[in-house]
């Protein structure tokens, strides 16, 4: 099992930066598959983006392609999203998830996830 704990939220201004991090412990995270997923108020939790356990292939959200970026590292056990160009409608609390894929994973998907952070907050001011 891995224990998820995200960091790095907080308040900011449209078009600035923030770069959350998610500390794993128990296993090591580069034996699983991790994402990022966020909830808006009012709003269903949805994909952002991911990384395959190998790290030879990343997912992004259409809405954050090209603004954000997924990295992670090993020798920390911490997974980051960097977010630039942060937007107004970026706004919610954000989850890193972590999952031991099969060939039907597709990696956009929540259910597919077996452990979650407890999430972090986003604010981007206008």
């Amino acid at each position: 099992q891995v224990q998820l704990v995200e960091s790095g939220g907080g308040l900011v201004q449209a078009g600035g930066s923030l770069r959350l991090s998610c500390a794993a412990s128990g296993r090591a995270v580069s034996s699983y598959a991790v994402g990022w997923f966020r909830q808006a108020p009012g709003k269903e939790r949805e994909f952002v983006t991911a990384v395959t356990w190998r790290g030879d292939r990343t997912y992004y959200a259409d809405s954050v392609k090209g603004r954000f970026t997924i990295s992670r590292d090993s020798a920390k056990n911490t997974l980051y999203l960097q977010m630039n160009s942060l937007k107004p409608e970026d706004t919610a609390k954000y989850y890193c998830a972590a999952t031991s894929p099969n060939y039907r994973t597709t990696y956009y998907r929540q259910d597919e996830y077996d452990y979650w952070g407890q999430g972090t907050q986003v604010t981007v001011s206008s």
